[in-house]
């Protein structure tokens, strides 16, 4: 009778101990799924910023302005022209377009023969000069152009200045905007996963009293929730970069060149900020979790 009581004590036993097991266990996935479901928003966001600045630079660039010469110029004068604007520092490169390269594209354009028409070939040689982007802003562009102007072979300068102006006005308004975005985003994601990782740490307060019960200092009772939350943390952030990384093969198979993203170098340095995010807002949650319980008074674990 009293080995079959002892062998029913150790089953339940057993089993609240499993139960405990499974509902800490389950706690853990939960903290840790919802850490990294917070962070692939924040690596979405540090995406797209990557390639707001990719974009931007890239549509800045493909802006070019057309240098005219003179019709009556010597082709020694055009190449000289051109390896001099080569070599200034805000030039990313220049083409040379003759007259008759020009009547050619014209020609195809209108689709029709104009220089037959006219009798003659109206269209000036031109280089085409085509800026790095960060000088493309318009007084940047104002005073290339009037250096260019110098030149005695140089009879026009052209390029859209509207478009031009649109280009950095729109560039300046939505980084502007992804900016608070990321900040709105940013105290969320920390609100998120500070309340998360304190009803995690909710659990255990008992457990944090007992151990200072026996003498435990608070460094010893903080070391493993630390430990702990640092291992979530990377965890969490490594199943936000999966997730992306998924994102990013899914849209580029489906729809390619849509994502441009700067390399594997970038990617990288966003790999490496969410871990860094991941660890450090799950420790930092953690530490100051952890020292509520171990100040707060112990009529007050109960409610």
């Amino acid at each position: 009778m009293f080995i079959t009581f002892a062998v029913k004590q150790r089953q339940v036993k057993k089993k609240d101990q499993t139960l405990s097991k499974s509902r800490i266990t389950g706690s853990y996935v939960t903290l840790v799924i919802s850490i990294s479901l917070v962070l692939f928003l924040l690596g979405l966001l540090g995406l797209v910023l990557l390639n707001a600045h990719g974009l931007s630079r890239y549509f800045r660039e493909s802006l070019s302005f057309s240098v005219m010469l003179d019709e009556n110029v010597r082709e020694a004068d055009i190449r000289m022209l051109q390896k001099d604007l080569d070599a200034k520092v805000y030039v990313k490169s220049t083409k040379y377009i003759s007259k008759e390269e020009a009547a050619f594209k014209l020609k195809e354009d209108l689709g029709e023969d104009f220089v037959d028409f006219l009798g003659y070939n109206p269209l000036s040689p031109t280089i085409d000069v085509f800026l790095y982007a960060g000088y493309t802003h318009p007084d940047s562009v104002a005073k290339i152009e009037k250096y260019i102007l110098e030149y005695p072979i140089v009879k026009e300068v052209y390029y859209q200045e509207s478009l031009l102006y649109l280009i950095n006005e729109n560039v300046r308004k939505i980084s502007l905007f992804l900016l608070v975005m990321s900040f709105f985003l940013l105290i969320i994601a920390l609100t998120i996963i500070n309340n998360t990782i304190r009803l995690s740490v909710y659990s255990k307060r008992f457990l944090i009293r007992t151990m200072q019960l026996v003498g435990a200092t608070r460094a010893f009772i903080r070391k493993p929730f630390l430990v702990r939350s640092a291992i979530h943390g990377l965890i969490a952030a490594l199943i936000a970069m999966i997730l992306i990384l998924s994102l990013i093969y899914l849209i580029e198979s489906e729809y390619l060149f849509l994502i441009s993203y700067q390399g594997i170098s970038s990617l990288i340095l966003l790999g490496v900020i969410i871990i860094a995010l991941g660890i450090i807002i799950s420790v930092i949650s953690s530490y100051f979790s952890v020292n509520k319980y171990l100040s707060m008074p112990e009529d007050k674990l109960y409610i």
